[in-house]
């Protein structure tokens, strides 16, 4: 899967370092933990089916996605997340390691992301991933950039 990432990496005109670690790297806390970044830059992506098509969303670990939000971002009635299944069938990878380069998917980009110099996204496994700048990422990707999560409510 690796060199899957790598070579989607090339065509999109990106030079990644993908990288196979020893600690798994599955959930936003083992890939946080592995790399010593905050959960927030950690560009997990997920796969959803919007009207019977998949879709990805790469969005900050720090956010749970609102299908309400990807529904209209993606103008359809009906939204929910990928069984394990068709995850693998859309994208070619295993969840926890579902990375957002090599998919050819229709992909909503956590706006969020950008308030980071650089994230890390998965390279394929639950062991591998790449450092990136988001906007870089999200720019060679077409992603459209959007808010995926509810922002938490302001302190009074």
């Amino acid at each position: 899967m690796k060199d899957k990432v790598i070579q989607a990496a090339r065509d999109l005109g990106l030079q990644v370092d993908v990288r196979t670690l020893d600690a798994p790297t599955r959930t936003v806390a083992e890939a946080a933990e592995a790399v010593g970044c905050e959960s927030a830059q950690i560009a997990k992506t997920l796969v959803f089916v919007a009207d019977g098509d998949p879709v990805l969303v790469v969005a900050s670990g720090a956010h749970r996605v609102d299908p309400d939000l990807l529904a209209d971002v993606f103008d359809v009635a009906e939204i929910r997340q990928a069984s394990p299944e068709e995850v693998r069938g859309a994208t070619g990878y295993p969840i926890g390691g579902v990375s957002p380069l090599g998919c050819h998917l229709p992909i909503a980009f956590d706006e969020t992301l950008l308030d980071y110099d650089c994230v890390f996204a998965a390279g394929g496994d639950g062991n591998t991933l790449f450092q990136v700048n988001p906007r870089t990422l999200a720019d060679a990707l077409h992603a459209r950039i959007v808010q995926v999560a509810e922002s938490p409510p302001a302190a009074a």
